[in-house]
């Protein structure tokens, strides 16, 4: 262990060493990476508005289509007199009825042995003081 704790030591000494050899091409480097990450993260600056607007180009046939169709739409009106109609009182329901059935454990993310404790312990009666 004392082994590996010297050879990382002399590795980082020599890290260290190579960087005072070479301050110059260090210091490049810094400068270059420096740099580099100002001319990304600064951007242009051409175009200071920051609301814009854009024209609308014109809708396509079939868009122009749907719209006519909704604004057509737009125009019905409904009177109550459907529901009073013959036909209307003729039709039947034919929804199937919903069964209820019974629920699941009252916290499912629970171990699993803890949901039967809780239930006994809320079906339980207070016993009466003595």
């Amino acid at each position: 262990m004392q082994e590996l704790l010297i050879s990382f030591y002399s590795i980082k000494i020599s890290n260290m060493d190579w960087i005072l050899r070479h301050k110059t091409i260090s210091i490049v480097i810094v400068v270059l990476v420096a740099a580099a990450a100002w001319y990304m993260l600064s951007g242009t600056s051409s175009d200071n508005a920051v609301l814009t607007s854009e024209t609308a180009a014109a809708a396509p046939a079939g868009a122009q289509d749907l719209v006519d169709s909704l604004l057509a739409l737009r125009a019905v009106t409904l009177a109550g007199t459907i529901f009073s109609n013959p036909a209307f009182q003729a039709l039947r329901d034919l929804t199937t009825p919903i069964t209820p059935e019974p629920a699941g454990r009252a916290n499912p993310f629970a171990p699993l042995g803890s949901d039967a404790s809780a239930a006994a312990a809320k079906n339980a009666q207070p016993s009466a003081p003595r």
